[in-house]
């Protein structure tokens, strides 16, 4: 009888572990028990920290809880801070509009409610924007008659920004200039303005 020789049987190779594998749910689970404890490991030396210094564990909790309050508080007030801030600017701001829509209608008005008035604004020319003694804008006028008769003017003189957008508005009246004949007049403002301020005269009649 012929001998075989003998061979092993080969044990299987085990599978590797693949990226999937890994991100199977009981690794992610194991993942998230494993983060839960070290969590608890931190509180849990917080504490024993707290309690080595001689203070209970109960203590300890309830001065960390008093902090994260305190804390909480000082960033509610901060925000209530900023938004009353916010909220004054605001309001400043459509005071300002406010009052710079009033001065325009004031001074529109006056011109307007010269009967029989002809268009003088060729007639009118603004300097430069100073600030008085009482802090206020105010401009130089130039008046030539180029009429053959003596007139009176009112001018409607608009204090701008750089931008173009009304800041404050006057009138101002201009007695008798003589045909031919020219006369100063200044233009004062209503109230104080900052940043750079131009004159615009708007409008203007004579009469």
């Amino acid at each position: 009888m012929d001998r075989q020789p003998l061979t092993r049987a080969s044990s299987p190779t085990p599978p590797r572990a693949t990226a999937q594998d890994l991100d199977a749910p009981p690794v992610r689970s194991r993942r998230r028990v494993a983060a839960g404890v070290v969590a608890l490991a931190v509180f849990g030396a917080a504490v024993l920290a707290g309690c080595s210094s001689g203070k209970s564990a109960s203590t300890v909790a309830s001065e960390a809880a008093a902090a994260v309050e305190k804390g909480a508080s000082a960033a509610a007030s901060a925000a209530s801070a900023l938004a009353t801030a916010a909220g004054g600017a605001g309001a400043a701001i459509a005071s300002a509009e406010a009052k710079a829509s009033a001065a325009v209608s004031a001074a529109s008005s006056a011109v307007a409610g010269i009967k029989g008035g002809l268009d003088a604004k060729g007639d009118v020319t603004a300097g430069a924007v100073t600030t008085g003694s009482d802090g206020k804008a105010q401009v130089p006028l130039t008046v030539t008659n180029h009429g053959q008769q003596s007139y009176r003017y009112v001018i409607q003189l608009n204090f701008t920004d750089e931008s173009g957008k009304v800041l404050d508005a006057t009138a101002v009246t201009v007695q008798d200039v003589a045909a031919g004949q020219s006369a100063q007049a200044t233009a004062h403002g209503n109230r104080e303005l900052t940043g750079t301020v131009k004159a615009e005269v708007a409008n203007a009649v004579r009469y």
